[in-house]
């Protein structure tokens, strides 16, 4: 078969994520919007193209097939019903509000919006590395949409098309630092604006002003722990993803670790900020689904 994640490369995609072991395009439901079809279409052009046989199945996620006889149907439904079963026993938690197939929701934190005063007129870019940076400044300036977009990753890439913004690069690492590595290539001698929140866990800034690109930053919003009047217990064994220091912070504050936990980490740079005696699992992409498969793997 061909190498299916060097196809997909060029096509940037955000809506969709290859999932090797599956050998399937996982598609994120929690987007609706006019830009997700027109990612399918690159998608289902490119694999058909290159004579590589695929299905959409009951989730609209992209499956790669060698057949599509009656009997891998079969083998397949009753590996989906298994699975199900499987999962749905496992007390996987997400430290957030967001979605994703067999875990709970555990928020740990609040954004607090700061307001500021800008003239976005003055910068050739706009730089973000989260979602809630995207959220806070289009309530501070709408004029935002009009500025080219960079982003480090699929996840914060989605608000910005949700909102109309003008999307012009995805970084390929998805990690900070390294995503200040992929703009020094492309994008020298530009003015650019980093828009983050209060706590950041990348050195972005002083990498690009190093390197000839000048960044200055804008501080619009700031996390900050929720509060909850008992202790947190989970279950033993309990799998919990962490995608940010923030959370790691959070959650900690409310309970004590148990050493049965399995910590499930986005990324590396977050992977820094635990405490010695936890050591976390790294996902294998910067996304929540990506984390919730690791947990599943690694329950």
């Amino acid at each position: 078969m061909k190498n299916i994640e060097k196809l997909l490369e060029p096509l940037n995609l955000i809506y969709y994520e290859y999932d090797l072991k599956e050998n399937k395009l996982l598609l994120d439901k929690n987007w609706e919007d006019e830009n997700l079809f027109s990612e399918l279409i690159k998608v289902t052009y490119a694999l058909s193209n290159n004579n590589i046989k695929f299905f959409i199945d009951e989730n609209r996620s992209i499956v790669i097939a060698n057949s599509d006889s009656i009997i891998h149907k079969i083998k397949r439904y009753f590996k989906s019903l298994i699975t199900h079963i499987k999962n749905s026993r496992m007390n996987i938690y997400i430290l957030s509000d967001k979605k994703v197939k067999w875990a709970k929701n555990l928020p740990m934190f609040d954004i607090k919006p700061i307001k500021q005063e800008i003239d976005l007129s003055n910068y050739d870019a706009l730089i973000f590395t989260s979602k809630n940076a995207v959220y806070s400044i289009d309530k501070i300036d709408k004029t935002w949409k009009n500025k080219p977009s960079y982003t480090i990753a699929p996840q914060t890439a989605k608000i910005i098309k949700h909102l109309k913004g003008n999307l012009k690069f995805v970084g390929k690492t998805k990690h900070g630092n390294e995503f200040a590595l992929e703009l020094i290539e492309r994008f020298k001698h530009q003015k650019m604006l980093y828009i983050r929140g209060s706590e950041t866990v990348s050195d972005i800034v002083n990498i690009l002003n190093s390197n000839n690109v000048v960044c200055e930053e804008l501080i619009v919003y700031e996390t900050v722990c929720k509060e909850y009047t008992k202790k947190i217990k989970l279950p033993k064994n309990s799998a919990i993803i962490f995608s940010s220091p923030s959370t790691i912070k959070c959650f900690l504050n409310h309970t004590t670790w148990d050493e049965s936990f399995k910590a499930i980490c986005i990324g590396k740079t977050t992977a820094k900020y635990f405490p010695a005696y936890i050591t976390p699992i790294i996902a294998d992409t910067t996304s929540l689904e990506a984390c919730v498969r690791k947990a599943i793997e690694n329950y």
